[in-house]
């Protein structure tokens, strides 16, 4: 939380929405002359959505009162607190704002749903264009892609770069225009413009055209994630976004399962019109994400009380539904009010994201942490190839790790949940792959096709835990603010992994490359003995100097702390560093 003292209550009056709550008591907050009525407030923090709970404990769980109050106590009903929480005058959702309201279970759990349908399905679907358009090279790398374009591994290698580079470079800027015009007027955007250069590979001549290509992708599909994630923390909140953000990683595996499927039947239309089926790839695919771009320029409203527009008159929530929304996620994080969803970021703030060295743990995993695997993914198709299978087996052949990667990162899901913990969980991704890369680097040279693909499928069906560190990360910045610019540097060091990934399989080295998965068991040894358990032990220790201070302050000492401190997010004496 941060402190947002822009604006008080006696400069703002948020509107009733016809609840029946006086507007003298909005105004007592600043005074602090009395409080509100908070008897039926919900106390403890939101309950976070368990599949463990869901699947083991269903039978114990005991379903709410549908009419009760899920109304949950926060900062504003603080006299004390509250002016120094409010949200900002020209925040988008301040007529909606109301610390008085209040809902119940059965409002809530039927706005969720809503939400899920009308907003969430889009982000999905969205999600999945990405997917599909930077990871159809892959599957056209099954057919000739190579040798028709005169490229070697090399050269290969280079585009990967590139594209990663590129990537890397956008992040930010990305970020920049997300904030300044709205994402939900730039995340449509981006998908329309790299769909473009994505079917434009249908007509790729050679090596220069390759490589322009894959920097145009990389610089247009930069930031979309972070841009996806912050337009979902409008309409959500914290306890809600993380199990939907794992479904969105775990549907990345199922996408890639049905983007085999379409490589199989699009790479058999070679020779039609002349062009090679990986040309009719890039092509069909591109189309498809170019429809879904366009279309989602309709579907993405920019906030919960601006879904009214010439073509949806009627919007598509109610008065009632837009308070419920609006006030549910300023209670859950009031420093969502800190800024409108067209405000810029400036570059003091920028810059005080960057100088965050408490958030530098987390980058140097990022870095690091997927190095081992990825590699032996890029170069699946490659390697599948090689060791005998033609290019309809091939692409057949990929679809078990994807589909036992769900499986894998479903259970991981579980884990983290149970023991409630980030850094250990997520060194169980390079806890797995270290011994199928051990069996990879000790088969021989000319090992049985099927042993090979064992091997293979089991390293590449690892627990991919990205999606909690992306939430480790986002927990640990703390201020909305901060927290889109922190997202994005992580994300930059996930980017330039995948530039020093796509050094380490190489020409000279090819088709075992013995000498790079050498490298890789290396790597992987110092994330889980090294990296990890550092990280642990740095937040730890963190976290026990800021409770040294703040355990020893009185109730007064504190207020005042609140009342003066120009601390925010993570840099405040009451937070604590999730680990």
């Amino acid at each position: 939380m941060t402190a947002s003292v822009s604006a008080t209550p006696e400069q703002q009056t948020p509107a009733t929405g016809g609840l029946g709550r006086p507007v003298s008591l909005l105004s007592s907050i600043g005074k602090g002359s009395s409080s509100l009525p908070t008897d039926d407030l919900v106390d403890g923090v939101e309950e976070q959505f368990s599949w463990t709970r869901t699947i083991f404990h269903r039978k114990q769980m005991v379903p709410p009162d549908p009419d009760a109050i899920v109304t949950r106590r926060s900062v504003f009903d603080d006299p004390d607190l509250a002016p120094h929480y409010w949200p900002k005058k020209d925040y988008e959702n301040i007529h909606r704002f109301d610390p008085t309201a209040r809902w119940t279970y059965r409002e809530e759990r039927a706005l969720v749903r809503k939400l899920d349908w009308k907003i969430m399905v889009m982000a999905a679907i969205g999600f999945s264009a990405l997917n599909l358009d930077r990871n159809n090279i892959n599957q056209a790398n099954s057919d000739s892609f190579l040798h028709d374009l005169g490229l070697t591994t090399d050269d290969f290698n280079l585009g990967n770069s590139v594209f990663r580079l590129a990537f890397l470079c956008a992040e930010l800027p990305s970020q920049l225009v997300s904030k300044r015009i709205g994402p939900d007027r730039w995340i449509p955007t981006q998908i329309c413009l790299w769909s473009l250069v994505s079917l434009s590979q249908f007509w790729l001549t050679g090596r220069t055209s390759f490589l322009v290509c894959r920097v145009l992708l990389g610089a247009l599909q930069g930031g979309f994630i972070p841009d996806l994630i912050l337009y979902l923390s409008y309409f959500y909140t914290k306890t809600e976004l993380p199990v939907r953000l794992a479904l969105f990683w775990m549907s990345m595996n199922l996408c890639s399962i049905i983007a085999s499927f379409l490589a199989y039947g699009t790479l058999h239309m070679g020779g039609v019109a002349g062009a090679a089926g990986w040309r009719w790839l890039f092509m069909i695919e591109g189309l498809l994400t170019l429809l879904i771009g366009f279309f989602s320029f309709f579907r993405m409203p920019p906030s919960p009380t601006q879904t009214k527009t010439w073509f949806r008159p009627n919007g598509w929530f109610t008065e009632r539904e837009e308070i419920i929304i609006v006030n549910r996620v300023i209670r859950d994080d009031p420093s969502k009010g800190d800024m409108h969803n067209r405000e810029g970021l400036t570059l003091r703030r920028l810059w005080t994201a960057v100088c965050d060295y408490d958030l530098w743990p987390i980058y140097i995993l990022g870095l690091m942490f997927g190095i081992p695997n990825t590699p032996p993914s890029t170069y699946l198709t490659l390697l599948l190839r090689d060791i005998g299978f033609n290019t309809f087996q091939t692409n057949l052949l990929t679809i078990p790790s994807q589909a036992l990667g769900i499986v894998t990162m479903f259970v991981i899901t579980l884990i983290s949940e149970f023991v409630n913990e980030r850094s250990i969980v997520s060194m169980m991704e390079d806890l797995w792959t270290l011994p199928f890369l051990v069996a990879l680097y000790a088969l021989p040279s000319s090992p049985n096709p099927w042993i090979f693909f064992v091997v293979v499928t089991g390293l590449l069906s690892y627990p991919y835990t990205h999606p909690i560190q992306v939430g480790w990360c986002s927990r640990n910045a703390g201020a909305v603010a901060s927290r889109t610019v922190n997202a994005s540097l992580y994300n930059m060091f996930v980017q330039a992994s995948s530039i020093i990934s796509a050094q380490i399989y190489v020409t000279s080295d090819a088709p075992r490359y013995r000498r790079g998965n050498k490298i890789l068991i290396i790597i992987c040894c110092v994330n889980v003995c090294i990296l990890y358990p550092g990280t642990k032990a740095y937040y730890i220790w963190r976290n026990r100097q800021r409770a040294k201070i703040w355990d020893t302050m009185t109730t007064e000492e504190r207020v005042h702390y609140l009342n003066t401190t120009k601390d925010v997010g993570n840099r405040r004496l009451d937070f604590r560093f999730a680990h």
